[in-house]
């Protein structure tokens, strides 16, 4: 990794934070870890970080949010606030350098999305929305296509948020306007409508969601041009709702309690009907770090294609999932009324349409499976 250049991490929220740790930990082959860097706009969060890394990651002010960087950088981590980042991914990409964003916001991923022809010139990759969803769950889906001859729908719920960014990105995305692909074309609807009960790892467990301002669609839908319908809905409750003209009058948490994320495919197989359900159960800023980070490791070994997109395109899925596993990042399947945890390995068993309300219990994401 030396040879390849350190790695740099735009922002030092809590994202950013795990990112960089995410980064530092040993590899399964014993080599040492890249070098980190980091940049962060407070200079009493530099002072914090430089004690909290020591001599493991460099940690500087950018002040004047330039994201000026070190010339040995070779990938940039953008883990700002979602609406952050068009400028610092342009300026990488002119730098000559990887890129990897973690934004969830469609406005921002689909002007990101426009850049893929000037990456591609440049010799770079450039991977967007790269969390928990999107991110792990775009890893899901394209794990879970292998399990189908042919995808006809996508459908991708998400609960939880990473910290007060996400929150209050969850609350804009609630109140906008949702994107569904429907037989060949983009549909919008209103955010908070079509209710549907969806059922996430245990403890989650079942949750209402609703339509929402989402990413996915526009980072799944091109990989599955045969799809005739992509959605994406968050978990949300009745005060959500209630609540949602109303302006935040008390701050989010400084770090989100414990998210999921469930996707489902349906298709053909053997010229039957099949669906496919996939979940995974984490701290949303833990996952989005451990996928933030092994997309950067990916990007510098040269391991993705030249241009931008989402990790559903970027065939590396098995692996990824594989290491994302070893990290403590694991998927469950849905089979028949209960929640087992996925194999990585290999393409999964055909679950079942509907998980009953007596699922059982599903190991954590962050563990290995424990005894039900």
């Amino acid at each position: 990794m030396s040879e390849q250049g350190r790695v740099a991490v735009v922002g030092a929220g809590i994202v950013g934070v795990r990112v960089a740790r995410e980064l530092l930990s040993p590899s399964p082959e014993g080599t040492k870890p890249p070098g980190v860097v980091i940049t962060t706009r407070r200079p009493a969060r530099r002072e914090q970080l430089a004690r909290s890394f020591g001599s493991d990651a460099r940690v500087l002010l950018d002040a004047g949010g330039g994201a000026e960087l070190p010339g040995d950088v070779s990938v940039v981590v953008v883990a700002r606030g979602a609406g952050d980042h068009l400028d610092v991914v342009t300026a990488q990409i002119e730098a000559g350098r990887h890129v990897v964003s973690t934004s969830d916001d469609p406005d921002e991923v689909r002007a990101l999305l426009e850049l893929s022809d000037r990456a591609a010139a440049a010799g770079v990759s450039v991977v967007l929305g790269a969390a928990l969803s999107p991110g792990l769950s775009c890893l899901l889906v394209a794990h879970g296509a292998t399990s189908l001859d042919r995808v006809d729908e996508v459908h991708i719920a998400r609960h939880g948020v990473a910290g007060p960014a996400c929150a209050r990105q969850r609350l804009r995305a609630l109140r906008g306007t949702a994107l569904d692909w429907r037989d060949g074309e983009w549909v919008r609807r209103p955010g908070f409508s079509g209710r549907e009960l969806s059922w996430f790892p245990d403890p989650v467990g079942g949750r209402d969601c609703y339509r929402a301002e989402l990413a996915e669609p526009l980072l799944v839908q091109p990989v599955f041009p045969t799809a005739e319908r992509v959605t994406a809905r968050l978990a949300a409750s009745r005060r959500d709702r209630a609540l949602a003209p109303f302006p935040v009058l008390l701050p989010p948490p400084v770090e989100g309690g414990i998210g999921a994320v469930r996707v489902e495919l349906r298709g053909d197989l053997d010229g039957a009907r099949r669906t496919v359900v996939y979940g995974a159960l984490d701290r949303p800023a833990v996952a989005s770090g451990a996928v933030a980070a092994v997309a950067a490791l990916d990007a510098a070994a040269g391991r993705l294609r030249p241009g931008a997109g989402g990790l559903a395109g970027s065939g590396r899925h098995l692996e990824m999932l594989t290491e994302l596993a070893r990290r403590g990042v694991r998927a469950a399947v849905f089979e028949g009324g209960s929640v087992t945890p996925a194999p990585i390995t290999a393409p999964i068993g055909q679950p079942s349409m509907e998980p009953s309300s007596t699922a059982t219990t599903s190991s954590p994401v962050v563990a290995p499976p424990t005894d039900r």
